[in-house]
């Protein structure tokens, strides 16, 4: 990109209409954003003199980290572009593609400064409209997902799903994407992708897609570390401790963020050794406070304390030398004193307590250095004490008039002396504790007045062991219906055929045996199981 810009600046010679549009575009792809305010002004350019120049512009203060200046730009150059496109007679959907950039762009600056509602609806919008803009719409999809979040994973996957190839079943971009966005762009699509299906606990897929990901972008870290966190994933700390420690080794100049997710790793599965070695290899945080402090803790958890000294001694050294302003030597030596005074090196803690002292001043530093060269000479911390400011309103105490002072009165009556040769005699017995009386607590809507009848004290039981239980009576008069379906038929035809011929008596014997074995056949049999009763009936009573 920076032979881009090179060219650029010859062809600014020429004097080729619109070229700055191109020249900025290039100066903030090859990272040089700051330049481009400068370079507008040799040029005499106004950012606002197209919505071309005035985007890319604001992409340039994006860059710059002033998001409130790029969202103003990028409201100019969507009222700009409108302005043109129209006076164009393009069509409302050929305007609303040209400007879909500058739209996605306006939601990811409302996404850093907060507003994250606003930027939600916008991208929101943009997905919704569909545009042809297939650049804009993959841009808008993985913005709205990582505002999203872990929330709704399941519509994130759906989502990211319309970028894919069409007829292939693993996650890959189209075409159209691959060649539209940048190295940065599509990776991070991808990685967004890996952590969707971690969430979504789909380790299957995103152990396939994180395999395919060293060859799409080899010289990335990306890709290793979410390799890592797929093993982390599947308790294998180990072997993504062994991965990240291999890449450090073959890229030095990438091994930073490397070490550290390897000390991160380790730390979290108790390998402090080892998260203290990855801390140690990284030498431009080496003597950092927090660094210092993170090492000095993995070391004294280890039982290494001499190693956490030499952490300490090798800080202080190096923020001796240091010509910074913002130096941060008295913390250090204030947290090394500390520590060596834990770990009963006191003759060292107070070295460093006295050059505190001499170099500070401080009274934090006096009375650690009275405190600790009182394990050492007491004589020594009598003289540094006296360098102590008296407290304001504290007055001399005589020690021996104090002891000579009678202590507290009794507030009872009762002699202390004879309280306690009553206790061991065992004399004084303990009053009893008056128990609380409770207010009974009623259901809600009873009235303790009108309480009603008493409830059934049975009402727990089962219905067949209460008292009033009475079994069902069994009906005598029905026959046990024996053998087939066929046969009962066949005694009901027989049954019929007697009733017409036999006495009263006979009749009435024969009456429930019909009755029942027509209920028995079918339900639509008992209309004929009536009349014929009835007709027994009638003959019953001649």
């Amino acid at each position: 990109m920076d032979a881009c810009v090179d060219v650029y600046r010859k062809l600014q010679q020429s004097r080729i209409e619109s070229i700055e549009i191109n020249l900025v575009a290039s100066l903030i792809s090859a990272g040089r954003a700051s330049e481009v305010k400068g370079t507008l002004e040799s040029l005499r350019v106004k950012p606002t003199s197209s919505f071309e120049l005035a985007y890319n512009v604001a992409c340039s203060l994006i860059e710059v980290n002033k998001y409130t200046d790029a969202e103003q730009l990028l409201l100019a150059a969507r009222r700009i572009g409108q302005e043109t496109l129209t006076d164009d007679n393009l069509a409302e959907e050929e305007i609303g593609i040209e400007l879909a950039p500058i739209a996605v762009q306006l939601a990811y600056v409302q996404q850093l400064l907060g507003q994250t509602q606003e930027s939600v609806g916008s991208y929101t919008e943009i997905i919704n409209r569909n545009l042809a803009d297939e650049s804009s719409l993959a841009v808008a999809v993985n913005n709205l997902i990582v505002v999203k979040g872990p929330k709704d994973v399941s519509d994130s996957l759906r989502k990211l799903d319309r970028l894919k190839e069409k007829d292939t079943q693993n996650f890959q971009l189209s075409h159209a994407l691959d060649v539209k966005l940048s190295p940065k762009q599509r990776e991070t699509i991808y990685a967004n992708r890996v952590l969707l299906l971690l969430h979504a606990n789909k380790m299957d897929q995103a152990r396939e897609l994180v395999a395919t990901l060293p060859e799409l972008f080899p010289d990335s870290v990306v890709p290793v570390l979410l390799q890592a966190a797929v093993l982390v994933r599947e308790n294998k700390a180990g072997k993504a401790e062994e991965l990240l420690g291999q890449f450090a080794e073959k890229f030095p100049e990438k091994s930073k963020i490397a070490l550290l997710s390897r000390a991160q790793v380790a730390t979290a599965a108790g390998h402090l050794q080892i998260a203290a070695e990855s801390l140690s290899k990284i030498p431009d945080i080496q003597h950092m406070p927090a660094t210092v402090a993170t090492l000095v803790a993995l070391k004294e958890r280890t039982g290494d304390i001499n190693g956490a000294s030499a952490v300490l001694d090798s800080a202080i050294k190096w923020w001796s030398n240091a010509m910074t302003e913002d130096n941060k030597l008295s913390v250090i030596m204030q947290e090394a004193a500390s520590f060596k005074l834990r770990h009963g090196k006191e003759e060292d803690a107070a070295c460093l307590y006295e050059d505190l002292v001499k170099s500070q001043g401080g009274i934090e530093a006096l009375v650690g250095l009275v405190r600790t060269v009182a394990h050492v000479s007491v004589d020594k911390a009598e003289a540094y004490e006296k360098q102590l400011k008296p407290l304001p309103g504290l007055k001399e105490v005589d020690v021996d008039s104090l002891e000579k002072t009678a202590g507290p009165k009794q507030v009872d009556g009762t002699p202390h002396v004879g309280l306690m040769e009553a206790q061991e005699e065992g004399k004084i017995k303990e009053k009893p504790k008056k128990k609380r009386k409770r207010k009974p607590r009623y259901p809600k809507g009873f009235d303790p007045a009108n309480p009603g009848p008493p409830p059934d004290p049975e009402r727990w039981l089962p219905k067949r062991e209460r008292s009033s239980y009475r079994p069902k009576r069994k009906d005598k008069r029905a026959a046990q219906v024996r053998g087939s379906q066929g046969a009962v038929v066949r005694e009901k035809s027989e049954v019929g055929a007697t009733a017409a011929n036999s006495s009263a008596s006979n009749s009435k014997s024969s009456q429930a045996p019909s009755s029942k074995g027509a209920s028995q056949t079918a339900e639509s049999s008992k209309p004929p199981s009536k009349s014929s009763s009835k007709s027994s009936r009638k003959k019953s009573r001649n």
